[in-house]
């Protein structure tokens, strides 16, 4: 992988993580139409999903950097010190558990069969419909006052969200969509719904990460049987630095997009992000059947 590649992927990652777009579907056409990668199964593309995991690193540290108040508030909080905090902790770890207990089951699953470019087309499409609906949903049943904010946030409410989280296992769907229209239709603000989308993105991120990083690859032979598999074939295929820039592009790259996210929100609904992702998936879908790529 060369320097620019690692580049690219990285701000691809950072700007689409938080945005209700699917980095996920976005790094698998990017991928796809740099060459990176292979069919599914071989160990290019494994290394290559390994890589699109790890990078995740930037984004988790660009919003425990931008929200360190909300986290210092939770760990306060988990020692006793802080009531608000405690509860908003609970309300994350509800709202992570469902995709931890259903991802250990399907994850091989989904990688096996959707890890695709028509099943992301297809999600993009879906997904940006599902935001329209949301958009007008909330147009016709606004919430008093606008919304609560993420202090009344109960673990009840959280829980529902993370049920939604779990959809955006399939690549293409966007966790981000699922969580911040979950953190709607549940009656949260919307700069609550997005702040907690940030939040639980970070303990969500986190999990899939080590996950990826402690995976076993037992398909390429004795050498990657161990702890840290899919992170050692990565790096065998592509080197420690390719790692490191696109975290570092990524990090960069999402606290710009989480900050111009939060204020566009603030004045603007979901709706262009609906739209943008119908566009996309016609544009792409276009393309490979015009066999781009």
């Amino acid at each position: 992988m060369d320097t620019w590649q690692a580049i690219v992927l990285g701000v691809v990652e950072g700007i689409t993580e938080y945005l209700p777009v699917s980095s996920t579907g976005h790094l698998l056409v990017t991928q796809h139409f740099m060459g990176i990668g292979g069919e599914v199964g071989s160990e290019s593309k494994a290394a290559a999903d390994a890589f699109a995991v790890c990078i995740q690193g930037g984004a988790i540290l660009a919003v425990l950097g931008l929200y360190w108040p909300r986290v210092l508030q939770m760990i306060r909080g988990v020692l006793g010190m802080d009531a608000q905090g405690l509860k908003l902790a609970i309300a994350i770890i509800a709202g992570f558990m469902p995709a931890a207990i259903i991802g250990l089951l399907i994850s091989h699953w989904l990688k096996a069969h959707l890890f695709g470019m028509w099943p992301v087309v297809t999600a993009w499409v879906i997904g940006g419909i599902g935001i329209l609906v949301t958009a007008w949903w909330r147009r016709r049943n606004p919430p008093r006052g606008g919304g609560v904010d993420l202090e009344h946030l109960t673990w009840q409410l959280a829980l529902i969200i993370g049920l939604l989280q779990c959809v955006a296992m399939c690549p293409g769907t966007s966790r981000s969509l699922m969580t911040i229209c979950g953190g709607l239709l549940v009656g949260l603000s919307v700069s609550a719904a997005v702040e907690y989308s940030f939040l639980l993105g970070v303990l969500t991120l986190t999990a899939a990460t080590f996950k990826e990083a402690a995976e076993k690859v037992t398909d390429f032979g004795p050498a990657y049987n161990t702890l840290f598999g899919g992170t050692k074939l990565m790096i065998h295929e592509y080197g420690v630095t390719p790692m490191l820039i696109g975290i570092v592009a990524a990090a960069v790259a999402a606290a710009i997009a989480v900050k111009c996210l939060v204020s566009y929100l603030q004045s603007h609904g979901l709706s262009i992000f609906g739209w943008y992702r119908i566009a996309l998936g016609g544009a792409v879908a276009a393309l490979l059947v015009n066999g781009w790529g």
